[in-house]
């Protein structure tokens, strides 16, 4: 299986603009680092990285990805396209199996094995990563609410800012997706979003999309305060379950 992973972004809340998001430390690592590493323990060796911002940091820091024992290609964009809209830009890295998307400023040390496992089995369209907020207290992402079904089918998704609407209650996306090709056909051309268009736009096709629920540490590194506690998580050395 194959991994995309999605580090075009900036990151202008933490203040480091000179440097790309998914480059700031974790407890002496990159981010970006952390996620490599995490593929390359659950057998995935084949990658590609979307760049934008400073993209000569990244190119430099990993090059090939031999020293990761990974296979490292580039995807740049020269104008910011989404995260769906990256993806579909990115194409030729693609083959015929299902492949992962990780996105690069979140640290994690999901079980991508399982979460692979559990995709395999019934081949949805997307299976999109998630965890319960009231139960998870080292996963911070103020990301897309969603609900299932009792068979971890979609039934809803609300992106961003609108999920505070009337106290929505849901498990939260976790950056983390494997997808089928055929989700291509889905995404247009040029700037898009899985949460904010595309994962809403397949419900409303009725095309199944599974939800698979980690109690593993999910950190989105967009403020100063991510930073500190996913440091403070690595320290601790929390384990996978």
């Amino acid at each position: 299986m194959k991994a995309l992973i999605l580090a075009a972004g900036i990151g202008s809340r933490l203040g480091l603009e000179d440097i790309p998001k998914p480059m700031y430390n974790i407890n002496g690592k990159p981010i970006l680092e952390h996620n490599i590493l995490l593929l390359q323990q659950h057998g995935i060796n084949d990658i590609c990285i979307t760049l934008h911002h400073r993209k000569e940091a990244i190119e430099k820091y990993f090059d090939d990805g031999k020293k990761w024992n990974v296979k490292i290609s580039y995807s740049f964009e020269k104008e910011l396209l989404g995260t769906s809209g990256a993806l579909r830009y990115a194409k030729w890295f693609l083959t015929n199996e299902p492949f992962l998307v990780v996105y690069g400023d979140n640290y994690t040390n999901i079980n991508l094995t399982e979460m692979m496992n559990f995709h395999m089995k019934t081949k949805p369209i997307a299976t999109i990563a998630m965890f319960d907020p009231d139960v998870s207290v080292n996963c911070q992402i103020a990301g897309g609410k969603i609900n299932l079904d009792q068979n971890n089918n979609l039934l809803s998704f609300i992106e961003g800012k609108e999920n505070n609407n009337g106290g929505y209650k849901g498990y939260v996306n976790a950056g983390i997706y494997v997808l089928e090709k055929e989700i291509l056909n889905f995404i247009p051309e040029g700037v898009s979003d899985f949460g904010k268009n595309i994962f809403p736009e397949l419900l409303k096709k009725e095309i199944p999309m599974k939800g698979y629920i980690t109690k593993s540490y999910v950190i989105a590194i967009d403020t100063k305060e991510a930073l500190e506690i996913a440091n403070k998580v690595a320290k601790e050395g929390v384990k996978t379950p």
